[in-house]
């Protein structure tokens, strides 16, 4: 059975996938938010096009989140309606071998390895009967993309063969990792926007402690992600706490958007003040369901809570109406086996689990990679 799933190729991986949404890399930013906002995806995925179709290649993605990070800028604030005008190739990080293409017969462990090696997506060719020699140039291949998620869900699926490294513990594996992504709860969100921008990139998020590293949640680039752009406005104004009441439970409190419109008026920064405005009356909050009251509560909270956290509803729905993820973090402890972290992982849909002690003080990080390579090392043992 060991050898079976060492055959894997990554077309068995990609059954079921759907089609890459895609744009071109000369779109602008408007138009990638526009997609972003219709669609159940969080990443659309950026090309660079030519006449040639077998020239075309998959050069990055965007999401929401880069969005937010690049209106955080003040000369975006101050007139949010010129800066979404920009290509979208200015969110694209200059950081190579995030995205790879392979062909289908790419085998199991040469994908692992890929993304041991930094990628984030590998993007695959979809075979289909409905494409074929005579297609024009309007219609384009398919592809799909596999990421750390699709592996490790895999991999569950045999978990058995790797017996008893899954039984061990996380700490007993060695692969808790001390290098997190931090802010305390009373400081500027704004200071954390370049760790926003990082652990989107790295595929974890900015853990929200207090002074004694007492883990109180956290600032998720997937939570961000199913906000909208106007987001920008309150990381630049909010503290880290009031940022998180501000994201959590489906809509900001009303007492906050008072707060975040009242700042931008302060600085003058009237183009994103309008931008916010009409967002808010557009169902930005929801006044039955945001008192001030349930602003207390949320934002006072000092816990962490493993509980599972409501799934993505799609952004044509007014903010006010849909569940997002809620900034309480995914947690474990160092005894942990390897098998209840993947788990845990994958059921709350994010690539990663804090690791904390008794007393909620934050040891670590374990991601979806530190657990690839435990695998990985374990293939060697099974070939």
């Amino acid at each position: 059975m060991a050898v079976s799933l060492l055959s894997h190729e990554l077309s068995d991986l990609c059954l079921g996938k759907p089609a890459l949404r895609s744009l071109s890399i000369t779109s602008t930013i408007a138009e990638a938010l526009e997609v972003l906002k219709t669609s159940d995806d969080n990443f659309v995925s950026i090309w660079n096009c030519d006449d040639d179709e077998c020239c075309s290649r998959c050069v990055g993605k965007v999401c929401i989140v880069d969005v937010i990070c690049y209106l955080c800028k003040d000369e975006n604030l101050v007139s949010p309606s010129i800066a979404l005008k920009q290509p979208v190739s200015v969110l694209l990080p200059k950081i190579p071998g995030l995205i790879i293409h392979v062909e289908p017969s790419c085998s199991l462990l040469e994908a692992i390895d890929l993304i041991l090696e930094g990628a984030q997506n590998l993007v695959v060719p979809i075979k289909t009967k409905l494409f074929n020699n005579k297609r024009s140039k309007q219609q384009q291949k398919p592809f799909c993309w596999l990421t750390q998620e699709d592996i490790i869900r895999f991999l569950l699926s045999s978990i058995g063969l790797f017996s008893p490294i899954s039984s061990f513990s996380i700490d007993t594996l060695n692969i808790i990792s001390p290098n997190t992504l931090t802010i305390e709860y009373h400081s500027p969100a704004s200071a954390a926007i370049g760790a926003i921008s990082r652990a989107l990139v790295e595929q974890t998020s900015v853990a929200v402690v207090d002074s004694e590293r007492t883990l109180i949640g956290e600032i998720s680039p997937f939570t961000l992600a199913c906000c909208d752009e106007t987001v920008a406005a309150a990381l630049k104004t909010l503290s880290s706490m009031d940022l998180m009441a501000y994201i959590d439970c489906g809509g900001p409190p009303e007492e906050l958007v008072k707060v975040v419109s009242a700042k931008l008026k302060e600085k003058n920064m009237n183009g994103m003040l309008q931008h916010f405005t009409v967002s808010m009356s557009c169902g930005g909050f929801s006044s039955s369901s945001s008192s001030d009251e349930e602003y207390s509560s949320s934002s006072m909270a000092v816990q962490v809570s493993p509980f599972p956290r409501p799934g993505r509803i799609s952004r044509s729905m007014s903010y006010s109406a849909r569940m997002v993820r809620r900034s309480e973090a995914i947690v474990c402890h160092p005894k942990s086996s390897l098998v209840a972290v993947m788990i845990q992982a994958i059921a709350h849909r994010v690539n990663y689990v804090w690791v904390i002690e008794e007393d909620c003080s934050l040891v670590g990080i374990v991601t979806f990679s530190d657990m690839l390579k435990v695998v990985r090392e374990s293939f060697e043992t099974m070939a």
